[in-house]
This record gives C-alpha cells, sequence and structure tokens, in this order.
C-alpha cells in the first residue's frame, strides 16, 4: 500500500486556518473545532498499518506566522510483511517565517520480523518553532523487536540543526536491547526555536544544547510512559 496525507495551515484573518486537510488511508488527519490562535489535528493511523510492502508519507506545510499543533490518538504498530517485505514511513515538514508547528505523534511499536524504516525531515525559517518527539517501543510485552531504522533531518535557515540514524537489528532480543542499555524504550524529544535551556541530566534521561540551536532530550526506560515522564 502507498498512501499520502497531506496537511496545509495558513495565517489569515487573525487565526491559523487549513488550507489543505487531505487524508489518506491508513493516515487519517481529524481536525478539531475550535477558535483559538493555533488550529488542531489528530493524527489516527490504523492499527493494521504499516504492513511490510506499505510507503506512507505525511506532509505538513505551515505558512507564514501560522501555529498548528498535531497530536497522534493511537500507537503506530510495524507489522511483518507476508514475504519480508520492509515497510517505509516518511514525515515531510516546512514551517515558514514565524510559523509554529507542534507535532507529537504518539509511540511507534516495532513487533517481531518487522522491517521498518521511519524518516523525519524538517526544514524551517530562521525564527520557526518546533517542537516534536519521537518514542520507539522495541516489540510488544515478552517479544523480541524487529529490525529498525530511523532518520532525523532537521535544518533552520537552510543551517543543519539536527542529524542523526538509530539502527537496530532484530538477531536476538537480548543483542537488539543492549543498544538500549537493556530498555525497550528509547524517547526523543526536540525543541527549536524555543528558550535556550542548559545541558543537564538525570537517570537515564539527558538534554542537550545544539550547535545551531534548540535542545535534544534523550530518554531510555522500560515502558512508554516512563519515558514520556522523564521528557516532561
Amino acid at each position: 500500500m502507498k498512501a499520502h496525507a497531506r496537511l496545509t495551515a495558513c495565517f489569515e484573518g487573525g487565526r491559523t486556518v487549513l488550507r489543505e486537510l487531505r487524508s489518506m488511508a491508513p493516515l487519517t488527519l481529524l481536525p478539531k473545532r475550535g477558535t483559538g490562535a493555533t488550529a488542531i489535528v489528530h493524527l489516527v493511523n490504523s492499527a493494521t498499518s504499516p504492513l511490510g510492502g506499505d510507503e506512507l508519507k505525511l506532509t505538513i506545510r505551515v505558512g507564514p506566522g501560522a501555529s498548528l499543533r498535531l497530536s497522534g490518538v493511537a500507537a503506530t504498530i510495524a507489522l511483518p510483511g507476508l514475504h519480508g517485505e520492509g515497510s517505509v514511513s516518511e514525515v515531510d515538514i516546512e514551517v515558514d517565517d514565524g510559523g509554529s508547528l507542534e507535532y507529537l505523534p504518539e509511540p511507534t511499536v516495532v513487533t517481531a520480523r518487522a522491517r521498518h524504516r521511519a524518516v523525519f525531515k524538517a526544514s524551517l525559517a530562521a525564527d520557526a518553532y518546533l517542537h516534536t518527539r519521537e518514542v520507539l517501543v522495541l516489540g510488544r510485552a515478552g517479544e523480541r523487536p524487529g529490525s529498525l531504522v530511523t532518520t532525523q533531518h532537521v535544518t533552520r535557515g537552510e543551517v543543519p540543526v539536527l542529524r542523526q540514524t538509530l539502527e537496530i537489528g532484530d538477531s536476538t532480543l537480548d543483542s537488539s536491547l543492549a543498544h538500549l542499555a537493556g530498555r525497550r524504550v528509547l524517547a526523543t524529544d526536540l525543541v527549536v526555536g524555543g528558550p535556550e535551556l542548559p545541558e543537564e541530566s538525570g537517570e537515564w534521561w539527558s538534554r542537550t544544547p545544539l550547535a545551531a540551536g534548540g535542545t535534544l532530550t534523550t530518554s531510555l526506560a522500560h515502558d512508554a510512559v516512563t519515558a514520556l515522564k522523564a521528557l516532561s
């Protein structure tokens, strides 16, 4: 299956309006009614996606001065294909001058034998704001994880802010979790354009200022709830 959902937010008449809202199964975009300056949209993924062989893409455009919050409703479950095919999900973001985007999806669970690749790309204007998080869960309870490659590429004013790739194999549960010090969940939280925060760390979490501006907070935990609590 190939699916491409699109969302475009513009600032008009003192508020943010949605100029394009195109869902395509299994990616469903549901706007929330309201009169605030920020447009709110919920992203609903089918419980049976992505399957091996699926190629899913979400394109988000935030115009000058617009403010958009896109949050997930249910976890993404990466499942194996019948013949070992891999799946791909891509998020492509552009935020123009003075624009603001909060992209807060629910966790991605990589099940046994799944082969999943996740790509996140964001191009921000020099004075744009972005807050996004990624929560990766290696396998369901009592299950070894599949293989995962996740890439984040963020630029601001054409200057690289973050470029990182994580690869985790599926040979055994123990060897896969060894990459994460025995923890099953890896969560990252990225803020670009917000207040400058100092470097700080605690038990199984750390916050790092980025050279081009912004902060990256990383958390390891045995479950998603604990990982998200550390990010907050």
